[in-house]
């Protein structure tokens, strides 16, 4: 009697671990929707309960691997055989993932092929899964400097793409650094490295409510270099301190607090009658660090945003400020002229924040930068015609491209009644940062974003 014929049954997958889901789910947030990495994570950290080690670990996969991707998406493709673009987005990401580890952490190799391998079979089927399987095998079998001294473009012939692809970044923003640094091929190293650390978390303690000092002994950080209202966070979450919960202190990089100062320290020709703008506040930050400013001198801040969205932002930053917030466009506000202090916190790419957002390398584009320029224009040329003669603007950038900084500096000098101040007075007087008349802040420097100021006087 035959006998009929049974398949045998299905092997059951093993899912990935939580720390692992979390940072892929991340992943394909920011492929699928765009989403930023340092937004998407905290919040299913919470929901899901992952904290301690497990916490620390889907952090690091996921801002490594957003970081690195241009990287990996290189030795992806030489593994595979095929152009990375070629590959599933799904699957990509979880390839990503897998490269990553075995690349840049010190999980054993058998734990980040098996893991990835496993998800893979449960996303799609057992033949995707050999094919994750023998790509990572094949990247297992060396280590990053060698696929790097493979793939990486020749450093005599081509030294910024050679940095550029070994400190996983694309070669147009090296340049950029470059451009602004100088050909010292040492500091494009530093500053390169510098983006691919995990940066510290810097605290902004509020003005006349809480200070500094007193905020980190609490907290067990350090008081800030640059910046008389910072405080250096050496580890933990930074929503979970009473400080940050009540409003006494908010999560604020050091150079964007320098910034805001910046623009309450320049003398003006005349009193300072207290009234003061914010032409581009969303979400908020400098907004409240002003608003703090101003309670303390008896001024009141304008803030304008266009957003609702973000604007929403800002009057809940600075709720219980001296502060009014007004949902327009700055370029065309419709405000009284007579301002006494101006801030243009201009949009621009954001390359002076990617070790914040390290999705954001590989999600801007050099055809980015004559829209924003334009903008800036736009956005400085609006904020001087608000300003009253002997006033001052100080405009500001996250990014150190050129087009961005000095050029739109440039541009106002020749088309408008302004003239440039000594804006390293205005950041840290005892050190100077820089030989001025504008500032530009590094990290690999100053342990700041890359922020750009130059502050202007109407005359």
């Amino acid at each position: 009697m035959t006998r009929p014929h049974r398949r045998p049954p299905r092997r059951t997958r093993t899912p990935l671990d939580p720390a692992r889901r979390a940072a892929f789910d991340v992943l394909r947030a920011v492929t699928d929707r765009d989403a930023y990495a340092n937004l998407a994570l905290p919040p299913i950290l919470r929901e899901r309960g992952i904290v301690g080690r497990d916490a620390a670990f889907a952090t690091e996969l996921t801002y490594g691997t957003c970081r690195t991707r241009g990287l990996l998406d290189a030795v992806i493709g030489a593994a595979a055989g095929r152009d990375s673009t070629a590959i599933n987005p799904v699957l990509l990401d979880l390839l990503r993932l897998g490269t990553y580890q075995l690349l840049r952490t010190r999980v054993e190799s058998h734990a980040a092929v098996s893991t990835t391998v496993e998800q893979a079979g449960i996303e799609f089927d057992s033949a995707r899964a050999g094919f994750v399987n023998a790509v990572l095998r094949t990247i297992s079998a060396r280590d990053e400097a060698s696929w790097v001294a493979e793939l990486a473009p020749d450093a005599a012939a081509d030294p910024i793409g050679h940095a550029a692809f070994t400190h996983a970044h694309p070669r147009w923003i090296a340049q950029a650094f470059t451009d602004a640094l100088g050909a010292d091929a040492a500091e494009l190293a530093a500053v390169l490295a510098a983006d691919d650390e995990r940066p510290q978390v810097h605290l902004a303690v509020r003005p006349g409510v809480l200070d500094a000092a007193e905020l980190a002994d609490a907290v067990g950080g350090h008081p800030g270099r640059y910046s008389p209202y910072a405080v250096y966070l050496p580890s933990g979450d930074p929503g979970q301190l009473d400080a940050v919960r009540d409003g006494s202190a908010l999560v604020q990089d050091e150079g964007s607090q320098l910034v805001a100062r910046a623009l309450t320290l320049a003398e003006l020709d005349g009193p300072d009658g207290g009234r003061w703008l914010d032409l581009c506040a969303g979400p908020g930050g400098k907004t409240a660090l002003l608003g703090g400013l101003a309670a303390v001198a008896g001024a009141t801040v304008t803030a304008v945003e266009p957003s609702v969205r973000r604007a929403g932002l800002v009057t809940e930053n600075t709720a219980g400020l001296p502060v009014r917030v007004h949902t327009v466009d700055g370029r065309d506000s419709g405000l009284e002229p007579g301002f006494d202090r101006v801030l243009v916190d201009a949009p621009c790419t954001g390359l002076g924040a990617l070790r914040r957002r390290p999705e954001a390398r590989w999600r801007r584009r050099p055809a980015d930068i004559p829209e924003l320029t334009r903008l800036q224009r736009e956005l400085l040329a609006a904020a001087i015609a608000l300003t009253r003669p002997g006033g001052m603007v100080l405009y500001a950038t996250c990014s150190p491209h050129l087009a961005e900084t000095t050029g739109v500096v440039a541009d106002a000098l020749r088309r408008h009644r302004v003239r440039a101040l000594d804006t390293t007075a205005l950041f840290a007087p005892a050190e100077r940062l820089g030989a001025g008349p504008h500032v530009q802040l590094w990290p690999h420097r100053h342990g700041t974003d890359a922020m750009f100021a130059a502050a202007l006087q109407v005359l």
